[in-house]
């Protein structure tokens, strides 16, 4: 039993991933708001609905540095007319270091835009008061659902190329 307990202290056991996730720099790339119906709307009783997309890019700067930009489109119409439309590219540059290669795509679409989005729920949120309108307060997102959600559509569209 005691060299059972050597060799796992001696390395024969895994060792955790000691994996670094830091951040750089967390900056407001891109903002685009436009209300194409005001002044108009605001004199109405509207009942709206909001379409919101997600969209995640990612580009690497170096061998540990990535930018990560998390692009939200919020569009809010009263039937198929628009209320008001606006984009937000929040972006960051993430260190990411100590992990296996695998994991770094999970990392850039996972950990990163849940950092980011915060962010991205605020300005949205005080371009929309800018506007005129009723504060717009954004759900909290599972960024990891989204991620397994692509990974299966990525797989079934492989899948059906295959055969």
């Amino acid at each position: 039993m005691a060299e059972n307990n050597d060799r796992a202290a001696a390395g024969g056991a895994q060792q955790p991933v000691t994996g670094q996730l830091a951040i750089q720099k967390i900056y407001l790339k891109d903002l685009s708001f436009e209300a194409p119906n005001s002044p108009q709307v605001f004199s109405q009783q509207l009942n709206p609905t909001a379409d919101v997309q997600f969209n995640n890019a990612t580009a690497a700067l170096d061998n540990d540095n990535h930018e990560v930009v998390l692009t939200v489109t919020v569009k809010v119409q009263q039937e198929e007319r628009t209320i008001y439309l606006v984009e937000v590219q929040q972006a960051g540059i993430f260190t990411v270091r100590g992990f296996p290669a695998e994991h770094l795509p999970a990392i850039l679409a996972t950990a990163c835009p849940n950092t980011l989005f915060p962010f991205a729920r605020e300005a949205i949120c005080d371009i929309v008061i800018k506007g005129g309108f009723p504060q717009l307060l954004l759900a909290p997102v599972n960024f990891e659902i989204l991620y397994a959600q692509e990974l299966q559509r990525r797989q079934a569209q492989a899948g059906g190329e295959a055969h």
